[in-house]
């Protein structure tokens, strides 16, 4: 089999780990080999995920989140599959690539390509299909950084308020002395480690107190999500950098659902699946206690997705209404100072800003992205927006970036010069 290597270990390649080449999941049963199980704590280690971010619900507890009873919202096509598979772009190493070998050569499960709201490109892979939800791991914080700004927006949170001051169990954490928009923005000082080749982490410590990883004999610590914020101790001082930890976008996601009295699955519900008229349900992971995970535990169809970055893109206009108010976009693509990241920190010039990242680039691209390689690119100054889904080898970003941005920029340039869509 046809192999890669990424920093420092080998991996089958994007063709190879297809799932339905490997035969994940088939059989009645299917063999223990080829068998994918929450028990075996190996659902999330490649190339198992390649199957199991497709069906995610199908391995851990999770709630919808409705689309509502009204008809989809019609996204128009006017594909160019052809043109835009055959475009060829250089990556950040200076290595050429056409565009529709990048999608493998990135472990591309589905991606959807919006310009001025028309699907001119769209493609699934091994086990994802149009009408299945993905996990879009981290990008689920910036649904939950843009309902939380615009609850700030409508004076029903403020986000110069500390923490505590919403959520009186918090005393003594971290977050007692930390505020609403220093959590917004991941500018807090938390004794956390965002390790995800680590299991020893506190990003798989987080996980296994919601059960999002089986717990092992014996197990003492936190049972659900509320309690594992709890235990977060302070390191360092908030509002000095960005310091990118999962477990701020959970705090955030429990403070809405205290002031609004609403879970996060019914804010996304109401203020964003059913007004956009989404064509699936989503879905979230939720804890024991029946609390969903806001900082990495959604699941949405690609074209789903989709809208939501149209939804942005429009400035939170959707059909004549305002769905997100057009100063909380603004706010976003302006971005807190790059200065804000740890001197030593390579954030490409990125600033971070309600659970989103800035990228100042020559698109004025702001981006959502989660690890593996889920990506929701919006380019405001080409009228685009693309949704990816993948199960990269790599949890971190830096596994597709080098590849994926340069690809972005190259589309985004050939959209706006032959004007297409």
């Amino acid at each position: 089999m046809d192999m890669v290597e990424f920093e420092g270990r080998r991996y089958l390649d994007g063709r190879a780990s297809d799932p339905n080449e490997l035969h994940w999941m088939r059989g009645a049963p299917p063999p223990t080999d080829r068998r994918i199980t929450f028990e075996s704590d190996e659902f999330l280690d490649f190339p198992q995920l390649r199957w199991s971010l497709s069906h995610m619900r199908e391995l851990v507890p999770t709630v919808n989140v409705w689309r509502g009873q009204g008809r989809p919202t019609l996204l128009d096509r006017g594909e160019n599959t052809g043109d835009i598979d055959a475009l060829t772009f250089a990556d950040a190493n200076g290595r050429v690539h056409r565009f529709d070998e990048a999608l493998y050569e990135t472990y591309t499960d589905g991606i959807v390509v919006l310009h001025r709201g028309r699907i001119v490109y769209e493609r699934y892979f091994g086990a994802l299909e149009a009408r299945l939800p993905h996990a879009l791991h981290s990008v689920t914080k910036s649904y939950a950084g843009t309902l939380a700004a615009a609850l700030v927006h409508e004076g029903i949170l403020d986000d110069a308020k500390a923490l505590v001051q919403y959520l009186p169990e918090l005393r003594g954490s971290a977050f007692e002395d930390a505020t609403l928009r220093q959590v917004m923005n991941m500018q807090t000082g938390l004794d956390y480690g965002e390790v995800y080749e680590d299991k020893g982490s506190s990003f798989w410590a987080h996980a296994l107190a919601c059960g999002w990883r089986p717990r092992p004999a014996g197990y003492s610590g936190p049972r659900t999500l509320c309690d594992y914020v709890r235990t977060i101790r302070k390191k360092g001082e908030h509002g000095e950098f960005v310091d990118y930890k999962t477990v701020n976008t959970d705090a955030l996601a429990w403070v809405m659902s205290r002031v609004t009295g609403r879970s996060f699955e019914q804010l996304l519900h109401e203020r964003l699946w059913g007004p956009l008229g989404c064509e699936e349900d989503g879905y979230l992971f939720v804890d024991p206690a029946g609390t969903a995970m806001a900082g990495a535990g959604l699941s949405a169809t690609a074209r789903d997705l989709a809208r939501f970055g149209e939804l942005m893109r429009r400035q939170g206009e959707w059909n004549g209404k305002q769905l997100i108010p057009s100063s909380v976009i603004e706010g976003v693509q302006h971005g807190d100072a790059p200065s804000k990241f740890p001197p030593g920190v390579d954030a490409q010039g990125y600033a971070y800003r309600s659970q989103w990242w800035v990228t100042h680039d020559e698109l004025d691209a702001f981006l959502g992205r989660g690890m593996h390689g889920q990506l929701l690119y919006i380019a405001p100054k080409v009228e685009m927006v693309v949704a990816r889904l993948a199960s990269h080898p790599v949890a971190p970003s830096t596994g597709n970036i080098p590849i994926t941005l340069p690809m972005m920029l190259k589309l985004g340039r050939t959209l706006s010069a032959f004007g297409c869509g």
